[in-house]
């Protein structure tokens, strides 16, 4: 018992954990709502997991990890220029491919839906919202530097 006890206060201790969890978390809780106020209906389970929408949640992540290690290690250390590499991978991908991806998805769902209205099966359609806008990454990336700033001057 006394060792799940100390699990759960090291993990729930743990600066970089919690720092990068809660800005997926958080981007996630947003995504509710702004996904409301885009679509004017309330789908919880799209919004809290799914991807693309405002703001990125890829992008809060992965910044925070970022922060979080320039926090803790400084600039100059490795956790700081390995993370930095790998959010600016993951932000380019999200407004690259993954936003071309739903884009022709977009096409080919139309598509479809031209070519077999009445007829066949309409219903196997492509995810269309996979990837984010500039405006989307940027908001995301700006969470994930907000978070674990407010944590460490907050909590830890």
């Amino acid at each position: 018992m006394n060792n799940v006890l100390e699990f759960f206060k090291a993990m729930f201790g743990n600066f970089y954990l919690m720092s990068i969890a809660g800005s997926w978390l958080l981007a996630q809780i947003i995504k509710i709502f702004t996904g409301y106020f885009n679509e004017d209906k309330f789908n919880f389970k799209k919004f809290l997991f799914g991807t693309g929408g405002m703001p990125s949640s890829h992008s809060a992540t992965v910044m925070s990890m970022v922060v979080s290690s320039a926090i803790v290690n400084g600039a100059g250390s490795y956790q700081f220029a390995a993370a930095t590499l790998l959010a600016i991978i993951v932000m380019s991908d999200a407004m690259g491919v993954r936003l071309e991806t739903g884009k022709q998805a977009q096409v080919i769902n139309k598509i479809v839906i031209e070519l077999f209205s009445g007829k066949g099966d309409t219903n196997a359609n492509l995810k269309e919202i996979i990837g984010h806008t500039p405006f989307q990454v940027f908001m995301g990336a700006g969470l994930g530097i907000i978070v674990p700033i407010v944590l460490k001057l907050l909590v830890f």
